[in-house]
């Protein structure tokens, strides 16, 4: 039986916005990404969100960090 993940409502949205405001991907956020690309409930909205944010990071327009968290 494998894991079961359930993301919080409004997570991915939280995270675009969070990302986009900072400019930066964090080791949190990381987390949070990989967590999602692998959920089978995702909208079609929340999967052109994070597409969008895979997008921009490989591209250069996000920068890749070793923080936790972009929140001080």
């Amino acid at each position: 039986m494998s894991p079961q993940i359930c993301l919080l409502p409004q997570a991915i949205s939280e995270l675009f916005v969070q990302i986009t405001k900072s400019g930066e991907i964090t080791l949190a956020d990381r987390y949070g990404l990989f967590a999602a690309t692998f959920s089978q409930t995702l909208t079609e909205d929340e999967r052109r969100a994070l597409n969008r944010l895979l997008r921009a990071a490989s591209l250069g327009r996000l920068k890749v960090v070793d923080k936790l968290s972009a929140i001080a």
